[in-house]
């Protein structure tokens, strides 16, 4: 069977894994959709692109059921070399609106006139011009799943012209904000700010959430009735969000309640971060399958995604804090360093004061006394804040890694474990597995490593996926040796 032919059956039956992995275009209308729109126009009337950027290049304008732009991503789904690839995944998961070519390039080791001439190239888009999309993409995911008023939706995009937003928007949807508003007139006022973010199943959603309250921040985060709640601060401003699941539309669901509008694109980009959203959990799934055993445990846990965090130096923190302690112990002391160098704030989450998570100054400048871990680990966390302080470690996740963990594990008193984790869950590489993890060398003993490394570039999500299914067990090994 050819492969149009694959993508018209996928799309027949509305099949949410190949949600992102392509786009149809319909002849008879000049409108493109994403695999799962309700539309089902005919086989003659169709052909396929393997982006949105392909079918709008095409002459093709995004459908208004479907809202082919908020599909969900995948990292290697456009450009063919590597550094083009690599760039559209950071431009697809920047949490900052503001886009400066020359500071970007950089991150890539490339000029912004290279850059922009791969792009060109591959895609037939610059790079300002794929983030300015991304804004437009934001803007009518706003307008029509909220009921936030034009205007703030014009600044939470990074517009400061009305007019100009105006114009953008319709040059690219074509119809201008308030007729799609007005097309969506049953959206209620009083439900408040909710944002559905789409993923590609199987999506390991249980998986995460136990990670996640497991090695949970403080006071900063609690969980309750199946959903992730999160204070956040951001340009001197906090509030909170909630994190749930809507399995049926396979879509996170984000409420957001913060004092500034223009934070809701970092807000969103943090949490597709957090739960991994740009993976495709079928190209992972073939590299781990390939070996009976692991396909088995996959078999179990499908979907699995890699755990990382809200913000890449509380990962880095409590992953020192977290040196040769239980589970338990090192979110107790992540805890306590919070309290002692947190910022106070006016909010009271479950009952508790809630304080903010310290920077690295505020580390280095805190009594640390009462913090009840060893005088060398106090010593390690300020010389590890003295490095982020003073630029010397960056949490960059465009960074060469191998140099990174070189950088972290030339601090006294941090190790391969340590500078590792910070690698798998500060920077997200998916490539890093830290087998002098407890749990990671245990499942080593029944999976040889030579079977992990061919796995490459995916053994980050077998890490994942040793700590989902093992975990449990060797709880279960301590509690009899005790």
């Amino acid at each position: 069977m050819k492969r149009e032919d694959i993508y018209y059956q996928a799309m027949l039956a509305r099949d949410y894994r190949f949600d992102g992995k392509f786009f149809l275009g319909v002849k008879t209308t000049g409108i493109y959709c994403r695999p799962i729109c309700p539309a089902k126009p005919k086989r003659e009337n169709v052909e396929f692109f393997h982006s949105h950027l392909e079918a709008e290049k095409a002459g093709y304008r995004p459908c208004m059921r479907c809202r082919p732009e908020s599909a969900p991503q995948s990292p290697a789904w456009i450009g063919k070399s590597a550094v083009v690839q690599r760039a559209v995944k950071v431009i697809n998961s920047q949490d900052a609106i503001d886009f400066n070519e020359d500071r970007f390039s950089e991150k890539f080791g490339v000029t912004a006139r290279h850059l922009r001439r791969l792009f060109v190239e591959e895609i037939g888009k610059t790079p300002k011009q794929l983030s300015f999309e991304n804004r437009l993409n934001l803007a009518r995911k706003l307008i029509t799943e909220t009921a936030l008023p034009i205007t703030e939706i014009t600044f939470a995009s990074g517009f400061l012209s009305i007019r100009r937003f105006n114009d953008a928007f319709k040059a690219r949807f074509k119809k201008n904000p308030s007729e799609i508003r007005r097309d969506k007139a049953i959206l209620n006022a009083d439900k408040g700010l909710k944002i559905l973010v789409p993923y590609r199943p199987p999506f390991d959603f249980e998986g995460l959430m136990k990670s996640y309250e497991n090695h949970r921040m403080g006071n900063l985060e609690w969980f309750k009735n199946g959903k992730m709640h999160r204070v956040v601060a951001m340009n001197g401003k906090v509030g909170q969000i909630t994190i749930s699941n809507d399995p049926e539309s396979s879509s996170l669901v984000i409420e957001i309640d913060f004092p500034d509008t223009s934070i809701i694109h970092m807000i969103v980009m943090r949490v597709r971060n957090l739960f991994d959203l740009n993976s495709d959990p079928v190209v992972v799934a073939n590299a781990i399958e390939s070996d009976p055993e692991l396909k088995k445990l996959l078999k179990r846990n499908p979907g699995v995604r890699l755990p990382s965090g809200w913000d890449s130096f509380e990962i880095a923190i409590s992953a020192i804090l977290g040196q040769l302690v239980s589970v338990d112990r090192g979110r107790a002391l992540v805890r306590d360093l919070i309290e002692i160098a947190g910022q106070e704030t006016k909010l009271v989450a479950e009952g508790k004061a809630v304080k903010l998570f310290p920077s690295a100054r505020a580390i280095i400048e805190a009594d640390l006394t009462n913090l009840k871990t060893t005088g060398a680990r106090k010593q390690t966390l300020v010389d590890f804040c003295k490095a982020v302080n003073e630029d010397r470690i960056s949490l960059e996740p465009t960074q060469d890694v191998d140099e990174f963990i070189k950088k972290v594990s030339a601090i006294k008193g941090i190790g391969p474990w340590t500078s590792q984790y910070m690698a798998l869950k500060a920077l997200r590489n998916t490539d890093t597995f830290p087998s002098s993890d407890l749990i990671l060398a245990r499942a080593l003993e029944k999976h040889p490593w030579e079977i992990i490394e061919k796995v490459s570039p995916w053994r980050g999500y077998v890490a994942a996926l040793f700590w989902r299914a093992y975990a449990e067990t060797l709880q279960k090994q301590r509690a009899v040796r005790k």
